[in-house]
């Protein structure tokens, strides 16, 4: 029996965007896929060294449930983001989801292989040492061989 493959390419940087990849990928490898993620433009954020820049925004992001309703314009003010953040990551641990660092982890230890989209890491100046060891570099057609025979491929 031939090896089911999925491929993913993750393009969000958020902390709502990043999850999904990561989760999606980690089970996928547990259950014996082989999976690669195509991380570009703000996706890259999750191969990074330093996650701190990894944040939630409830601007613009109306499902987002909030203790109390609140108007588009106290959202846009300075504080509310890192206090969402906050707010989220302390949830999180409350409830006992994993956080990014170990869920990236646990895909590493699977095997999943993320592959920094070289075109954008040229684009914002980044350097190989500001990813993490254990990553690709490479462009669209490195990732498209693996996708084009993939038997799920999603686009976060």
């Amino acid at each position: 029996m031939e090896t089911k493959k999925m491929a993913i390419i993750a393009t969000k940087g958020t902390l709502d965007w990043v999850y999904p990849p990561l989760i999606l990928s980690s089970t996928a490898a547990a259950l014996g896929y082989e999976v690669q993620v195509f991380c570009t433009f703000y996706g890259l954020s999750l191969l990074r060294k330093d996650l701190s820049g990894i944040k939630i925004s409830p601007l613009g992001n109306p499902a987002m449930p909030m203790p109390m309703p609140m108007p588009v314009l106290v959202q846009a003010l300075p504080g509310v983001q890192a206090m969402a953040t906050a707010m989220m990551k302390k949830t999180m641990r409350d409830k006992g989801v994993a956080s990014v660092e170990e869920l990236r982890s646990l895909c590493l230890e699977a095997d999943v292989k993320f592959i920094a989209c070289q075109m954008t890491v040229d684009l914002f100046d980044y350097k190989r040492s500001d990813f993490i060891d254990g990553i690709d570099f490479g462009g669209a057609t490195t990732f498209l061989g693996f996708a084009g025979e993939a038997d799920i491929s999603l686009y976060i």
